[in-house]
C-alpha cells in the first residue's frame, strides 16, 4: 500500500493530508488563530466543584472554563491510578485550588475543553507519565520476548529516576538500547523544564504547549510506512528535517520539498475531496450512496442502493451495496473526523451470514483508523451502533459555521408559511393600533407571492381591517424575515 504525507503551509494555516494509493484518507487543519489544545499543559484554578456531576470547572485562561471529571483526577501525590470514581469530587478538589492539568479534548461546540491531571508527555518511542511508577507496553506489540526486552531497556534507562512511569509506543518495536535511553533522557529534561515553569506560572496560565501540527504529525506517525513526506514550504521543510534528524532519523530521507507551481493539494485532488467531505451525500461507485447527518448528540449514516440494481437478485444487490458502504463509511469517519456516538443504517439483510460479513468488513476497514472505535452488534431495529473517540473538532466544525439563513436547521419556512404569518401579524397590529395604513417589509420572494398567488387574500384582508396594506422589498432580509410598519 502506497502512503504519502502532504503538508501544505500558508502564513495563516497548516494542513496535513494522509493519502493512501492516491486517495485522501485523513486531513488535519491547524490555524494560527485557533491552534488545537490537546496535549497542552496548564496551571489552572478550580472555580466550581459540582458534587452532583462528580466534576469541577477549572479556569485555565481559555474563552470558556474547562471540565474536569473525578475519574480524571489523580488520587494522592505521585499516584497515577485512575480510581477517581471511588472518591467524592469534594475530597479531591476544592474551589480556589491550583492544579496542573492537561487538555485531552478540544472545546467542541458550546462545551469547554476536557481536562485530566494524569499528565502524559510523548516522545518518539515512549510516553512519560509523571504520576506513574510502572512501565507499560503497547498492546500492538504482541511478541512476548520483545515486550520483555523493551520493558527491561526502559527500566535500565530510567534506573535511579523516581519521577514517573512510561508507556512504550508501538513504534518502539525493534528499537535499540541507545535510542530508548535517548528518549528517556529527553523526556526527563522536558519534564524538569515543565515542572520549573509550572512553579513560576501564576494560575490560570499556559505551562507547556504541544508541538505545531507539522511536527506533531511527524512524531505521532513515526513507524507508519510512508513512501515520502512532501512539504510545499521551504522554511517548514527545513524545520521538519531538523526535527526528524533528532527524533525520527529514519524518515529524514523521505522528506522532500515540493517547489512546483501547481498547488500540492491540487496535484493529489485533495481540495476536491475536502469539498466533497462537507456534503451530506456520498456517492458509491456502484451507484448507491450514503447520507451523513452530523448533530450535537450523534452522527447518523444512512445507506441506500440508489441507481444500483445489481445483476442477480435483490438480496445480492443489498449485500454488495452494504459491503461497499462499509469501506466508504470507515473512510468518511476518518476524513471528516466524526466522533462520539455513530448510528449506521445499513440496508436490511435477511441473510445472517451477509450481516456478519458486512460487520467484519467494517471492523477490518476501521483497523487503519488511529482513533479508537468500538462497534456494537446490530440492534433490534437493524442499526449498527458504534463509537469513535473524539478529541478535536470535526472537519465540518473547523471549516463551516451554521447557515445564517436557517440557523443550522437545514431548512427555511416556505414563502406560503411566511405570507400567512404576515397576515396574522397585520391583523394583530390593526386591532391593537389605530393607523391609516400598514407597510410590510419582506424578502423579494415573499413580496412576489403576496402580489401574485395571495393577491385575493390581501384584498380580503384590507376589506376586513378597513385599511390598505403596502409591500416593500428589503434586499437584505432572508426569506423568513419580515416587519410590519404602522403609517
Amino acid at each position: 500500500m502506497s502512503e504519502e504525507l502532504l503538508i501544505n503551509v500558508t502564513p495563516h494555516e497548516t494542513r496535513v493530508a494522509m493519502v493512501e494509493n492516491g486517495v485522501l484518507q485523513e486531513v488535519r487543519i491547524e490555524r494560527s488563530t485557533g491552534r488545537g489544545l490537546v496535549g497542552n499543559i496548564y496551571k489552572g484554578k478550580v472555580v466550581r466543584v459540582l458534587p452532583g456531576m462528580q466534576s469541577a470547572f477549572v479556569e485555565v485562561g481559555l474563552a470558556r472554563t474547562a471540565f474536569l471529571h473525578a475519574s480524571d483526577v489523580a488520587v494522592g501525590e505521585g499516584e497515577g491510578r485512575r480510581n477517581g470514581n471511588e472518591q467524592d469530587i469534594r475530597a479531591l478538589l476544592r474551589e480556589g485550588q491550583e492544579i496542573l492539568v492537561q487538555v485531552v479534548k478540544d472545546p467542541i461546540g458550546g462545551k469547554g475543553a476536557r481536562l485530566t491531571t494524569h499528565l502524559t508527555i510523548p516522545s518518539r518511542y515512549l510516553v512519560f507519565l509523571p504520576g506513574g511508577h510502572h512501565v507499560g507496553i503497547s498492546q500492538k506489540i504482541e511478541d512476548a520476548e520483545e515486550r520483555e526486552r523493551l520493558r527491561a531497556m526502559v527500566a535500565a534507562a530510567s534506573e535511579g529516576e523516581e519521577r514517573g512511569g512510561y508507556i512504550v509506543r508501538t513504534v518502539a518495536e525493534g528499537a535499540g538500547e541507545a535510542e530508548v535511553a535517548a528518549d528517556v533522557t529527553y523526556l526527563q529534561r522536558l519534564w524538569d523544564s515543565i515542572h520549573d515553569r509550572a512553579a513560576a506560572t501564576t494560575a490560570p496560565g499556559l505551562v507547556h504547549e504541544d508541538l505545531p501540527l507539522a511536527l506533531q504529525v511527524l512524531r505521532d506517525m513515526a513507524g507508519t510506512p510512508y513512501e515520502r513526506v512532501r512539504v510545499d514550504s521551504r522554511e517548514t521543510y527545513q524545520r521538519i528535517r531538523e526535527f526528524a534528524e533528532t527524533f525520527v532519523p529514519e524518515m529524514v530521507e523521505l522528506i522532500e520539498h515540493y517547489p512546483g507551481e501547481r498547488p500540492l493539494f491540487d496535484l493529489y485532488s485533495v481540495e476536491e475531496e475536502i469539498q466533497k467531505a462537507l456534503e451530506r451525500k456520498v456517492e458509491l461507485k456502484s451507484g448507491g450512496y450514503l447520507v451523513i447527518d452530523q448533530t450535537e448528540a450523534m452522527t447518523t449514516v444512512d445507506v441506500n442502493t440508489g441507481a444500483y440494481v445489481g445483476h442477480r437478485n435483490l438480496e445480492e444487490t443489498i449485500f454488495k451495496t452494504n459491503l461497499e458502504a462499509a469501506q466508504a463509511i470507515a473512510r468518511q469517519l476518518r476524513l471528516r473526523n466524526l466522533g462520539g456516538i455513530i448510528i449506521l443504517d445499513f440496508i436490511d439483510m435477511g441473510d445472517q451470514e451477509h450481516r456478519r460479513q458486512v460487520l467484519r468488513a467494517l471492523e477490518s476497514a476501521l483497523e487503519r483508523d488511529r482513533a479508537r472505535a468500538r462497534i456494537c452488534e446490530v440492534s433490534a431495529l437493524g442499526l449498527v451502533e458504534m463509537t469513535r473517540k473524539r478529541t478535536r473538532e470535526s472537519l465540518e466544525q473547523i471549516l463551516c459555521e451554521p447557515c445564517p439563513t436557517c440557523g443550522g436547521r437545514g431548512s427555511v419556512k416556505t414563502t406560503a408559511t411566511v405570507c400567512y404569518e404576515i397576515f396574522r401579524e397585520v391583523l394583530r397590529s390593526a386591532r391593537q393600533f389605530d393607523t391609516r395604513e400598514l407597510l410590510v417589509l419582506a424578502a423579494q420572494e415573499v413580496v412576489d407571492r403576496m402580489l401574485d398567488e395571495e393577491s385575493a387574500s390581501v384584498a380580503e384582508l384590507e376589506d376586513f381591517i378597513g385599511r390598505s396594506v403596502r409591500f416593500q422589498v428589503e434586499a437584505l432580509y432572508t426569506q423568513e424575515q419580515f416587519d410590519v410598519v404602522l403609517l
